[in-house]
């Protein structure tokens, strides 16, 4: 609270105090002249279509079942191992829910889900598709076009339907290859050159 003599000292200060007639605002309007280098970006920009660098196709997709099983090995990939990918004894790093995507939506986050994971060292994921139990004709769409999209990435080593426990028939392990540092880090273990 002020007293009556502070908001009388107040304005007091500051009786000479006049308003600015101008605005004191930036002048924001746009040249209106282009550039060259306007025009370039412009023309290059209406000319060059993006280029869509996913691999992954939609064509001649099997359809699948709600509890048809996925099932996919490279081949060189141990017995063994392929059979830990299978009972889920692998840690998972990195998860992806496509539950409620479109199947557009899906073709792009899968490419750049494994193309992430394999860039940060993942070697097993689990991707949630869902088993498409609710359509009416039965078909699991996203799990179909997933078995057909997996086995087109270079990345992709093995996958296999989950266990029960991590979405059994409506998710897949996917075991992704190592990358580089792996590679070496194994070579200097092992004393390989």
């Amino acid at each position: 609270m002020t007293t009556k003599d502070e908001r009388l000292s107040f304005l007091e200060e500051m009786s000479d105090v006049r308003r600015i007639k101008r605005p004191n605002r930036a002048d924001v309007q746009a040249s209106r002249s282009m550039t060259p280098g306007h025009l370039e970006r412009q023309r290059a920009a209406v000319d060059e279509a993006p280029k869509d660098r996913n691999p992954l196709t939609g064509d001649n997709v099997d359809p699948l079942k709600s509890h048809d099983v996925l099932a996919y090995q490279r081949p060189g990939i141990q017995h063994g191992v392929y059979r830990k990918l299978r009972l889920g004894q692998y840690q998972i790093d990195a998860r992806l829910d496509l539950h409620r995507m479109t199947v557009d939506q899906a073709r792009l986050e899968v490419f750049s889900f494994i193309n992430e994971c394999v860039t940060h060292g993942v070697r097993t994921a689990l991707i949630l598709h869902g088993k498409g139990e609710r359509n009416p004709d039965g078909i699991a769409q996203l799990k179909s076009y997933l078995a057909k999209w997996l086995p087109e990435l270079d990345a992709v080593m093995a996958f296999h339907s989950a266990q029960r426990h991590h979405g059994g028939t409506g998710a897949v392990y996917v075991m992704l290859r190592k990358g580089e540092k792996d590679k070496q880090r194994n070579r200097e273990r092992h004393g390989f050159k």
